[in-house]
């Protein structure tokens, strides 16, 4: 199949799957303030489609395609994989799965390197402006995978990976597919996806350290797997309710610090499984009026194994152990949409979770189980939302929303004794407006500015983090105002272009903040809302067709961050380049034969040392990185195809967070069949 590749306000490589009608639209993340084409103002989505194609194989890597958005590392022990929305974190971006919340109730680390994209129809990014009908959180993005529906009586396709170090061995390998089939009223569909690593090899100019030898890079191994079970019924053209359930499984190792041998952690995570059975449903209960409503169950079990030693083989000593988590969430929201008049929209939303997170821990010197420990949680939101239209070129779109946490039990084990946390509350305003103006059919121009909060997890209230804090029971919620002023300008099919400037205001944002105990305690952090700062910057992003076989395009951003600790004039931060760049081409050779090589660039960006040998921690900038790749996608026949691709090709040496450097040249394989 010919491989197109387009941008469209916001929207990279968005040509071939949604043409397929394989979107589950009952799971897309639905904003009123859109333009022609239905896409999310301000926002992005990444086709499933380009991820193949540039074999972004889990979420984080996804994020990268995008502008104003970026992949990172968390370093330390856990070395998990991180994105940033126009400067926010994991922590103050959401994370939905066709629309239904991914939230982990301790401390919503999520590893988004656990979240495989083979058997997605498109990844959703909001930035900036996120609905208030999406729920509580949000403060500077949100992320919502969408999952594949069936659109003819029969379909489905198998999909089989592999992946090569630079020197040509066998890394990895994957393997995908669906199958389902629609008629008029009813349609039913499984797929899913399995990844499994046994190691990735760093740069061959890497110098070998006391903790890695070089080579291939040691505790790179995971294995992660993902299957979706749906089922619809569709009685009428504007109706649709839908059951789904997806499980993922994921076990996985974590590098090493390649220099810190005072304080590396010897950790390991055994499992890292969600499951999550939701029922969707759309209904349009009058002329004039549209019922949504979500209603779910979501799981996240979890492991993570302290070791003695490097090699992972002994757990005799005092900072060996096994802790456990074992978390349900129960919630849903409803959303009622309805046209006031024939130019006025209002929608009314109620959102309800709640988190009850168990743990437990097991130690070995000396030997004891903890009993578990619970907490539970409820969040609430109520939301409305109101669009006027002036005409066919004026929107105006206006929301508020109302957040409330209630905190219902918290225990804690210390001492061989349960303690019993003061039960808090708070509660939280969210406003926003965006104004869409369309002069002429092939422009749109747009700004928007909105007020999000976000509320501290139970880690930042509660957590000693291994005896270096104390708990703050009383710490609010932090905020953000965003203003963005965008537009796009769209001669289809021969130039796309967009763009967008967008300025934050960081309020009472969470940092860990010094306090003297005295003796013997001496001085310990604790999380308070003492952070204020300012993000902003620019984005753009365009397409051009050269001729009938050449597609140019890509995409620019520029993040200034700014972020003050009171305490520490040192305090930088860290995660995010100031620069970042994105380049393609998408030359067909023939029908049987496309190329698309690429470059993904960005500058250094701020990290802090990590190793207790180094006080006070030091800041300094890393990760400045210019990446070759190449892609060859030949079509064997209508329905079998392969992607032949390359990564990396000049084998660069970087790392983006202290310590941990990143995969050197790599090679993969794709082989896809459909019927």
């Amino acid at each position: 199949m010919l491989f197109r590749s387009v941008l469209l306000a916001g929207s990279l490589l968005a040509g071939a799957a949604h043409a397929q009608g394989d979107v589950y639209a009952l799971g897309e993340v639905q904003v009123t303030a859109r333009n022609a084409a239905g896409e999310t103002v301000g926002g992005s989505t990444v086709k499933g489609e380009a991820l193949r194609k540039f074999d972004k194989a889990s979420v984080d890597q996804a994020l990268d395609l995008i502008p104003g958005a970026a992949a990172g590392a968390s370093g330390g022990s856990r070395n998990e994989r991180l994105v940033f929305i126009r400067g926010f974190d994991r922590f103050q971006t959401t994370l939905s799965i066709d629309g239904v919340r991914v939230f982990l109730p301790a401390d919503n680390r999520i590893d988004f390197a656990r979240f495989l994209t083979a058997d997605l129809s498109e990844v959703q990014v909001s930035k900036g402006y996120v609905s208030v009908l999406d729920g509580p959180g949000g403060l500077g993005g949100a992320i919502n995978l969408v999952t594949r529906k069936p659109s003819r009586p029969f379909e489905g396709e198998i999909r089989l990976g592999a992946g090569f170090d630079g020197d040509g061995s066998l890394n990895s390998n994957t393997v995908s597919g669906r199958i389902g089939g629609k008629t008029d009223r009813f349609y039913v569909q499984a797929s899913g996806a399995r990844s499994e690593r046994t190691h990735w090899r760093l740069p061959d100019d890497y110098k070998t350290t006391a903790l890695e030898n070089g080579g291939n890079r040691d505790h790179s191994e995971s294995e992660d797997w993902r299957v979706n079970l749906k089922a619809g019924f569709t009685p009428n053209a504007t109706d649709e309710y839908s059951i789904t359930y997806t499980r993922q499984e994921g076990e996985k190792n974590a590098p090493y610090h390649v220099t810190d041998t005072a304080s590396t952690r010897y950790w390991s995570w055994p499992y890292w499984n969600i499951d999550s059975l939701a029922l969707l449903t759309r209904t349009k209960i009058a002329d004039n009026a549209v019922l949504k409503a979500r209603v779910y169950r979501n799981s996240f079990e979890n492991a993570l194994y302290s070791f003695d030693n490097a090699r992972q083989n002994s757990q005799t000593l005092g900072r060996a152990f096994r802790s456990y988590y074992d978390d349900v969430a129960y919630g849903g929201n409803l959303e009622l949409d309805v046209d006031v008049t024939a130019s006025n929209t209002l929608k009314a939303a109620a959102f309800y979770r709640r988190d009850e997170h168990v743990e437990w821990q097991q130690s070995f010197a000396p030997a004891a189980t903890e009993p578990r420990q619970t907490v539970i949680e409820d969040t609430t939101s109520v939301a409305l939302e109101d669009t006027q239209r002036f005409g066919d070129k004026v929107d105006l779109v206006v929301g508020v929303s109302r957040d409330r946490r209630d905190l219902v039990t918290a225990q804690d084990y210390n001492s061989n004794a349960f303690v019993f946390y003061p039960l808090t509350d708070d509660v939280a305003w969210n406003g926003q407006a965006a104004l869409v103006w369309r002069p002429l059919p092939d422009v749109q121009l747009h700004g928007s500015v909105s007020s999000r909060a976000r509320f501290p997890t139970l880690f930042e209230r509660y957590s000693a983090r291994m005896g270096q804090a104390v708990p703050n029971p009383d710490v609010k919620a932090e905020r953000a105002i965003n203003y963005e002023l965008g537009g796009s300008v769209d001669f289809t099919p021969l130039l796309k272009i967009e763009g967008a400037v967008f300025y934050s205001d960081v309020r009472d944002a969470l940092i860990l903040i010094p306090v003297a105990l005295g003796p013997p305690y001496g001085t310990v952090n604790q999380t308070k809302n003492a952070g204020d700062g300012e993000y902003y910057g620019l984005e753009g992003a365009a397409t051009f067709k050269a001729g009938d076989h050449l597609t140019l395009g890509g995409n620019y951003t520029y993040l200034h961050r700014k972020l003050t600790d009171p305490t520490n004039a040192a305090f930088r931060p860290t995660g995010t380049p100031d620069h970042k760049l994105f380049l393609y081409a998408d030359w067909t050779l023939n029908d049987r034969l496309s190329l698309t090589p690429s470059v993904e660039a960005a500058s250094k960006r701020w990290t802090v040392t990590s190793s207790s040998l180094v006080s006070p921690a030091r800041y300094y900038r890393t990760g400045g990185y210019v990446l070759a790749n190449l892609t060859a996608q030949v079509t064997v026949t209508p329905k079998i195809d392969v992607i032949l691709g390359a990564r990396n090709l000049l084998d660069q040496k970087y790392q983006l967070v202290d310590g941990f450097p990143e995969e050197g040249r790599n090679f993969r394989a794709d082989l896809r069949v459909k019927f």
